[in-house]
């Protein structure tokens, strides 16, 4: 008698399981695909966070009895940072707008500055939400 196992024609690796491997491949890829944008955004985040314009301008806005006033104590960045940083050697330039919040209500830091060794800011101000008010933290 003849083996019948002759007859029956073995699939290949693929059509056995395409069935998982194709979303789990496209799943795989997304995720890797939001790893790297995410990757890129706190990058780009600490990159400004870490700047020395972006920490002297907090201490100018903690250390300001007047802001302190208007927003409480403490005061925090809430939310994301938005604008632009750009050095190269001893030169550079800052476009940035921080979030603030306070126990008494909300803010914007505004930042621009540009560095030729130091940096030396063209504005400095934070806006007060609720006032609608802006306070200049370069004035004396």
């Amino acid at each position: 008698m003849e083996d019948s196992n002759e007859l029956i024609q073995r699939k290949s690796w693929w059509d056995r399981n395409w069935k998982w491997f194709v979303p789990t491949g496209c799943l795989s890829i997304i995720v890797l695909i939001g790893l790297f944008i995410a990757g890129v955004f706190f990058g780009v985040t600490s990159m400004m966070t870490e700047s020395d314009v972006y920490k002297d301008s907090m201490i100018a806005v903690k250390n300001n009895k007047i802001i302190i006033e208007k927003l409480g104590n403490p005061v925090e960045t809430d939310g994301m940072i938005s604008g632009s940083i750009s050095t190269s050697n001893n030169a550079g330039n800052c476009n940035l707008q921080v979030p603030l919040k306070g126990p008494k209500g909300k803010g914007t830091l505004f930042i621009i500055a540009n560095k030729q060794g130091k940096w030396k800011y063209e504005q400095l101000s934070v806006y007060i939400e609720k006032t609608q008010e802006e306070i200049d933290l370069l004035q004396k």
